[in-house]
């Protein structure tokens, strides 16, 4: 990617690349609403609103996500499934999710039906952000997941993930540098003199 084509996604902002990359990292990374964004941003003197932060969230939020994406190690191939109930609005969807066997999250779904359908549908897009099939997959054994696996597997809140190492497997230090990767990372996807 050239630095004239990233920068040009940043043209036509009021603030610097670094404070638009500081605010989407910021939503993530800590689970924030865009209110609680803009007291932290107002906190050091840069005063924006919460409706600018929820359109960077928008526009560069899924780029960053997938920059990192492609540069995160390859997961485990041992994955884990399963599913949950949720409630939205009063509506009972399914929050159907896939972890490896280092528990990263590799991708997550919210169908209405929890049907053969809905379970190809999350192979198909687990699937595509992969090149290669796992050695394993372990689920809760319903039924849906068999189905699906036969036709698609025999021929998918990543920036939170990037910004939470499991810790406790680090020693102070040790953590303190793997979050300076992953800073420098976040910088280099975010900020395109960088890139080049």
């Amino acid at each position: 990617m050239s630095i004239i084509a990233s920068a040009s996604r940043y043209k036509n902002h009021r603030f610097p690349i670094e404070i638009i990359s500081h605010a989407v990292g910021l939503y993530f990374r800590f689970c924030l609403s865009f209110r609680d964004v803009e007291a932290l941003l107002l906190e050091r003197g840069i005063i924006v609103t919460y409706e600018a932060i929820r359109k960077w969230y928008r526009k560069f939020g899924q780029r960053y996500a997938t920059q990192l994406r492609r540069r995160r190690p390859r997961p485990g191939d041992k994955w884990h499934m399963d599913e949950r109930f949720l409630t939205i609005k009063g509506q009972r969807p399914y929050l159907w999710r896939a972890v490896d066997q280092d528990g990263n999250i590799l991708d997550i779904l919210v169908p209405r039906r929890r049907d053969k359908q809905a379970a190809k549908k999350f192979f198909r897009k687990l699937r595509k952000g992969f090149s290669y099939v796992p050695c394993g997959i372990i689920t809760d054994k319903l039924k849906s997941y068999g189905a699906a696996k036969r036709e698609i597997l025999a021929a998918d809140g990543p920036i939170a993930q990037h910004f939470r190492p499991r810790r406790h497997r680090f020693a102070a230090p040790a953590y303190r540098q793997e979050m300076q990767k992953r800073f420098q990372s976040w910088r280099e996807i975010t900020t395109p003199a960088l890139a080049a």
